[in-house]
């Protein structure tokens, strides 16, 4: 007979025994595994079934931006500037780009809190829900990149060898993503507020990474686009999908570096940070 598991629950601080803890994390993140494919499997399932346009939902959104913001920059309503792509694929491209990254940025607070009645009834290893989450955002984002991929060839940009370095740029908007939608899932899980005013936000921060405008050559403009870690994601995924030479891949691989270590410290603060949210959606 198998022997079970033993949980034991101190009231002290698992901070405070950094190596077990980083060790359980990792044991935990692989104990979950088959549970957070299930839980994927089962959303991915949900949301395209109860779609009536299914997978087109990932195309039309990007597609519905991109045509407002031409009709803007056509109409002089807003004066976009120069950009070394027809600013049709431009626009299209970073749309596709900067919803994939919002997912990524969604997942981990919607996750942890559609799963918060199961977390106050059920012992399972939290890093599941993450998991889950990672494992849908990429499957959607696989869904768009080929989308992109079709569109691109309509518009006139054709497959090149840059083509094989897609998968890079779209991991580094997902760990972009997870890592600070991560780092905001426990207070969203006790303010709701959190929730409601990410979009508002991140609608504001899109404007300021070359989504939909060109990088600015002067002022402060120059120094907050510069200074903004999506910028080298975005350009750099963009430069891969249009077959054009990176300029920013030093500053691209230090962010991705950099979020690494970001992702490692939040998964640590969320691990600290579940017991004592769990009590208080249990109190």
């Amino acid at each position: 007979m198998n022997k079970l598991d033993v949980t034991i629950y101190t009231p002290a601080s698992s901070l405070r025994h950094p190596a077990k803890l980083v060790g359980e994390m990792f044991y935990d993140l692989w104990r979950g595994r088959e549970l957070a494919w299930r839980l994927a499997v089962r959303d991915i399932s949900a949301q395209y079934r109860q779609a009536a346009l299914g997978v087109l939902w990932a195309f039309i959104l990007p597609l519905a931006n991109t045509v407002t913001w031409l009709f803007l920059n056509s109409a002089g309503i807003v004066s976009v500037g120069e950009t070394v792509l027809p600013y049709a694929v431009y626009v299209f491209t970073g749309t596709m780009l900067w919803a994939i990254f919002m997912d990524a940025l969604n997942a981990p607070l919607q996750q942890t809190t559609a799963a918060k009645a199961m977390l106050a009834k059920i012992n399972f290893p939290r890093e599941a829900l993450i998991v889950s989450g990672i494992y849908q955002t990429l499957f959607n984002a696989a869904i768009k990149m080929l989308l992109l991929l079709m569109a691109l060839v309509v518009m006139g940009i054709y497959p090149s060898w840059s083509w094989l370095l897609m998968p890079l740029g779209v991991l580094s908007l997902v760990l972009a993503g997870i890592a600070l939608g991560l780092l905001i899932t426990p207070i969203g899980m006790l303010y709701s507020d959190i929730g409601k005013a990410l979009p508002l936000l991140m609608q504001f921060m899109m404007y300021l990474t070359p989504v939909v405008f060109p990088m600015p050559t002067a002022g402060l403009a120059e120094k907050v686009f510069q200074w903004n870690p999506l910028t080298p994601l975005i350009l750099t995924s963009r430069d891969w999908l249009t077959g054009m030479q990176p300029d920013y891949l030093g500053y691209f691989v230090a962010v991705n570096a950099a979020l690494l270590l970001l992702l490692f410290l939040v998964w640590v603060v969320y691990r600290a940070a579940m017991p004592i949210l769990i009590e208080r959606m249990s109190a």
